[in-house]
């Protein structure tokens, strides 16, 4: 084991932390749209795309080691999908005050550098975050449109792999998002997500 990935199993092992939190949203929920600030200046809303059929809403952000280590996953969900009708909506949701390495200015650079094919979008009052649910990143959301509205239809983890290596992990996301796709309800609907506890204001 290199000491890079000793350092990332060691600082996901102190940050893990549960997916639900109290008010946040579960499957079966109802999720409000949003209008967030995106990395090229433009806000974006999920009722800007008129022909998906979901959203995989994922909380990320810069500085996180474990968020870096999903990075490719993040990137590989959204190639993958997208054209399917379910695109990557990634939200950075930290206090860029406490942590500065997820300053806006740092988002841009990142989504210039590693070329993100989805917005990469700012919660400056957090307040996203919070109906969301979500205490860690990376945390993943899977929206489906229905007449009733954007259900959710799993909330958690990308995967279960903690070691970040393990090519026979189980996909969460990709598995629910398969499972759309041919018309049935995700066999797993909510994960324990795994990585860096989000950094609020004033905390």
């Amino acid at each position: 084991m290199t000491m890079k990935k000793f350092l990332i199993l060691m600082l996901t092992a102190l940050s893990a932390v549960a997916f639900k939190t109290a008010g946040g949203y579960k499957a079966g929920d109802v999720a409000a749209d949003f209008k967030l600030k995106n990395v090229t200046g433009k806000m974006v809303s999920l009722a800007d795309y008129s022909t998906a059929k979901g959203f995989i809403v994922v909380f990320t952000c810069n500085h996180c080691p474990v968020a870096q280590a999903y990075e490719k996953r993040i990137m590989a969900l959204d190639a993958k999908y997208a054209e399917k009708g379910y695109p990557v909506i990634a939200i950075s949701p930290n206090d860029p005050v406490a942590e500065p390495v997820d300053s806006y200015v740092n988002m841009q650079k990142r989504a210039a550098e590693r070329k993100y094919t989805f917005p990469y979008l700012i919660d400056e009052t957090q307040n996203i975050t919070r109906a969301f649910g979500a205490q860690a990143t990376p945390t993943a959301y899977i929206l489906q449109k229905t007449d009733k509205g954007l259900v959710v239809q799993y909330a958690g983890a990308i995967d279960n792999d903690q070691e970040l290596s393990n090519p026979a992990r189980t996909k969460y996301v990709e598995n629910a998002v398969d499972d759309l796709l041919a018309n049935k309800k995700p066999v797993v609907s909510g994960s324990k997500a795994f990585g860096c506890r989000i950094v609020w204001k004033n905390s």
